[in-house]
């Protein structure tokens, strides 16, 4: 039987600790790891279990009385655990304060690295070549398309690059960019490969960038609140000095990471204005808007000069074979002539010549066989012709020795009776049998 117990927390509020206890060391445990900010026994998780598992005003004065009511009777696993928390001062700055020293690195990296990639992007397309390459052939095109004389074009048509297509081929407009470009800027490279800043600071959603950061400002500076109600209580030189130093260095790389936010903004109007968009809407463009739209670009160039590059390589493999049709025939011809070594030839000619029975040939093979050997006689074949002939007079030479008989079918022989028109049977009458119907029926 399980002793009695001092219960004084509602069953909800104690099974919910009971169960989230099974996952955390032991209270006195978790009291030591608290006070020294130890991440190698409570981990994040952890704490943001034990922020939901305060003790309130109430339930510590309520588990006191009741202890000191009945000092004998142990109190029950979820109410000790409250009053082992209750022991710790300032125990929800204490927390807070550790959550921001783990979370503050994670917090920054989101921040700074977004920033770095829009100020790399930025500069890539001020100096990148191909895109410049791209931006003036179209501009090229469409003044001829157009039939007028334009400087420029907003960067939102490169979005319609695709949807335009010529009437006979029906290609869209981009793949006949791309053959002019790889024709006369060969150097020129895909563009996507070269455009990752540009690609990731598109995903980024800048608005929610600005929050976090004014967040980051505001939880500084809470954790210095928190740090000065624990000063009070704490009399560890060494914890104070961590967390001072830890502080400013936080304020530190927050206050930088709000002048670069500025530089870079200011850097993204100057690249807005730099392509033509007009300075009243440079406040309401979104920098991922607007980079969306040329990594959707670049996307579709590097697939579009890909398949132009393969229809290039296919049509000059064409042409390669066209101008070598038919060379490899003269080719060997030439080799053999210029080979000189006729022996294995001379050896077929003589095997060839061997004359068969002239007796066995028809007049008409006769005569072929007499102009032959007159073409022959006057030296008018030449090697090749004359193996040829050769051959034809050896393949109708032959003759067969034995007349080809006729196959009779096996089951000819066998007796088949007719029935007659007076009911009796009698034999068929058969020519090719040596003895008639009339000598059959004799017998």
């Amino acid at each position: 039987m399980e002793p009695k117990r001092n219960l004084i927390l509602d069953a909800k509020r104690s099974n919910a600790i009971n169960i989230a206890m099974k996952k955390l060391p032991t209270p006195q445990t978790i009291k030591a790891a608290i006070m020294k900010m130890d991440a190698t026994v409570i981990g994040r998780e952890g704490i943001e279990k034990l922020l939901t598992m305060l003790p309130t005003e109430e339930e510590k004065v309520k588990i006191q009385e009741a202890q000191y009511a009945n000092p004998d009777l142990p109190l029950g696993s979820a109410e000790q655990f409250l009053l082992t928390l209750a022991s710790i001062n300032e125990l929800s700055s204490r927390l807070k304060l550790w959550v921001f020293k783990l979370d503050f690195d994670n917090l920054e990296k989101e921040i700074a690295e977004p920033l770095m990639d829009l100020k790399q992007g930025i500069e890539l397309l001020k100096v990148n070549k191909t895109f410049k390459v791209i931006l003036s052939t179209l501009r090229s095109v469409g003044n001829f398309l157009n039939g007028s004389h334009v400087k420029g074009f907003r960067l939102e048509y490169l979005s319609k690059v695709m949807e335009v297509k010529d009437t006979v081929h029906k290609h869209p407009l981009l793949y006949h960019i791309c053959e002019m470009i790889i024709e006369k800027f060969p150097d020129s490279t895909d563009f996507f490969s070269e455009v990752g800043p540009v690609i990731r600071a598109s995903k980024v959603d800048f608005d929610i960038l600005s929050v976090n950061l004014q967040k980051l400002e505001s939880d500084c500076k809470a954790s210095w609140d928190h740090m000065k109600r624990v000063a009070k209580h704490d009399s560890s030189q060494i914890f104070k000095t961590k967390i001072n130093e830890f502080l400013t260095d936080a304020a530190q790389r927050i206050i930088l990471l709000s002048v670069i936010k500025k530089r870079v903004m200011s850097r993204f109007g100057k690249l807005l204005l730099r392509f033509g968009v007009p300075p009243s809407d440079i406040a309401k463009t979104k920098p991922s808007e607007f980079l969306k739209v040329i990594a959707e670009f670049a996307l579709e160039y590097r697939t579009t000069r890909e398949r132009v590059q393969q229809q290039m390589e296919k049509r000059a493999n064409h042409r390669e074979r066209n101008k070598t049709r038919g060379k490899m025939i003269i080719d060997v011809g030439n080799y053999s002539n210029k080979n000189g070594d006729h022996t294995a030839d001379h050896a077929l000619k003589e095997l060839l010549k061997t004359d068969p029975d002239t007796d066995s040939l028809t007049e008409g093979r006769r005569k072929s066989q007499a102009s032959t050997n007159r073409m022959l006689v006057n030296g008018d074949l030449s090697a090749d012709d004359e193996i040829i002939e050769s051959l034809v007079r050896s393949a109708t030479s032959k003759r067969r020795t034995a007349p080809r008989e006729r196959r009779r079918n096996r089951m000819s022989d066998k007796k088949n009776w007719n029935r007659t028109l007076d009911g009796h049977q009698s034999w068929p009458r058969r020519e090719s049998s040596p003895g008639s119907t009339a000598e059959i029926q004799q017998r």
